[in-house]
């Protein structure tokens, strides 16, 4: 589905977003056969609450969309829960109650609830459609919905349909559609290739599953930007096997992947001056007789030794072969995305995308972007006296420290050894929405891509 205003030549339904505060006013401001019906209604402007509003003849003459209180930071994209809740229709944001910032987030939020997965079961599309407000950039805001789209598509489809091979045509089919060009080294060929992390975590894999480096790249001049994201496409935790519990979302452990190629997506689609490189280690931990064990010693591409102590830890061990290629070229920023450990879910819950960055101006760009753009981010410490935890002794790195202490901070200290001296940024994400919410239905959800892309001119110098 590629998410779209509607066209501004038809017909428009005037659709005012108002707050509770300002209900009084804009009911008395109506025709009084409106005003009856809203009051009969019992509409109270609530986030995300709508009402159509019929003329004389039971046609929609106008329609409301609740934003909540004014003051409150409790609700995003709330006018965009009209894309799912009014009739059919083109509707245009009315009243001039919303600054640009607001407009900009209502315009996104009701594409984003134009999202619809219907893959395997029959859904209506929404019907209820948006005319472009004046004064955005209505171009980008459906480049950056396109691209949250696919990032929610790839998440939402199960493993026996996004698979390491599925995954890799993904990312040819938008490499395709934007002049980019793929490379793809697979199976025993990582060995060869001197990426051995990658290849031992997917070896257990039937062939046609097998395991694989993709590596795409946009873009002929500007500075270097690499993103790095975990392609886990499922996770049974290997010989450390998760119970059923945990394994019932593990196809969405290909999540890091998923949001790196929706970032790179509205990159490429907005033609951001840019020499994009995109990595994914794509692989599925599964446990046959070649799987790797507890308390194996691996060699890695930087060559550091891990030791294993949990097999469940795998997706720091893929992404660290694909960062240390990704820092041999010297990037001018490399970001690693990846759902990569509980421990974050436990300290931020699982709207918060908590992020590490080596530099604090990085930082400050992305923890500000995030506020701007509604897409809520914290960063978290590299506490350097926890790098002992990540010494085990008998190999240079643990790749899961006992103690069940700090394990969002050790994951990021693990990969921070392998991404090379220059600016670098890790996203530990969830990357699932568990409730349905405005503009962020039930399942896969991009988090952290929108505070990229928008803090993408105080990072590099694009």
């Amino acid at each position: 589905m590629q998410p779209s205003f509607a066209d501004p030549q038809d017909p428009r339904i005037p659709l005012f977003a108002v707050s509770p505060e300002g209900l009084s006013a804009r009911i008395a401001a109506l025709p009084e056969i409106a005003r009856t019906w809203v009051e009969a209604q019992g509409f109270a402007a609530g986030a995300g609450e709508c009402l159509a509003i019929p003329d004389a003849s039971g046609k929609v003459a106008m329609a409301m969309v609740g934003t909540g209180p004014r003051e409150s930071r409790r609700h995003r994209f709330a006018v965009g829960r009209g894309a799912s809740r009014l009739p059919a229709g083109t509707y245009e944001i009315a009243g001039g109650t919303l600054d640009k910032a607001d407009l900009e987030e209502a315009a996104l939020g009701w594409l984003l609830e134009s999202y619809v997965f219907d893959r395997y079961a029959s859904r209506p599309a929404r019907k209820a459609r948006l005319v472009a407000p004046d004064g955005i950039d209505a171009g980008r805001i459906e480049a950056i919905a396109a691209g949250e789209c696919l990032t929610r598509d790839l998440i939402n489809t199960p493993a026996n349909d996004m698979g390491p091979a599925e995954l890799e045509t993904a990312v040819r089919a938008l490499a395709a559609d934007h002049a980019a060009r793929v490379e793809v080294t697979h199976a025993d060929a990582l060995l060869d290739a001197n990426l051995p992390l990658i290849h031992t975590v997917g070896r257990a894999a039937d062939a046609a599953r097998g395991p694989r480096l993709i590596d795409l790249r946009w873009g002929a001049w500007g500075p270097k930007l690499t993103l790095v994201g975990k392609g886990v496409c499922f996770d049974t935790g290997g010989l450390n096997l998760k119970p059923g519990a945990s394994m019932a979302l593990m196809k969405k452990d290909m999540g890091g992947a998923a949001t790196v190629l929706g970032l790179a997506r509205m990159i490429m689609t907005l033609g951001i001056p840019l020499r994009l490189r995109v990595l994914i280690p794509a692989v599925e931990n599964s446990v046959s007789g070649p799987a790797f064990r507890p308390g194996d010693i691996l060699p890695s591409r930087k060559g550091l030794s891990v030791e294993i102590n949990n097999t469940d830890a795998e997706g720091r061990l893929v992404l660290a072969d694909a960062l240390a290629l990704g820092a041999e070229e010297e990037p001018d920023l490399m970001v690693s995305m990846a759902t990569l450990t509980g421990a974050a879910r436990v300290a931020v819950g699982p709207d918060i995308a908590p992020f590490y960055a080596t530099e604090d101006r990085i930082a400050a760009a992305i923890a500000a972007a995030g506020a701007e753009v509604a897409d809520p981010v914290w960063r978290m410490p590299y506490h350097e006296p926890y790098e002992s935890l990540i010494e085990p002794g008998i190999a240079d790195l643990d790749n899961a420290p006992g103690g069940g202490m700090a394990g969002s901070i050790t994951a990021a200290l693990f990969l921070r050894r392998f991404a090379g001296a220059g600016a670098y940024a890790h996203f530990d994400i969830y990357g699932w929405n568990q409730s349905d919410r405005p503009g962020r239905p039930k399942g896969g959800v991009g988090m952290g891509a929108r505070a990229l892309l928008a803090a993408l001119p105080k990072m590099i110098r694009t």
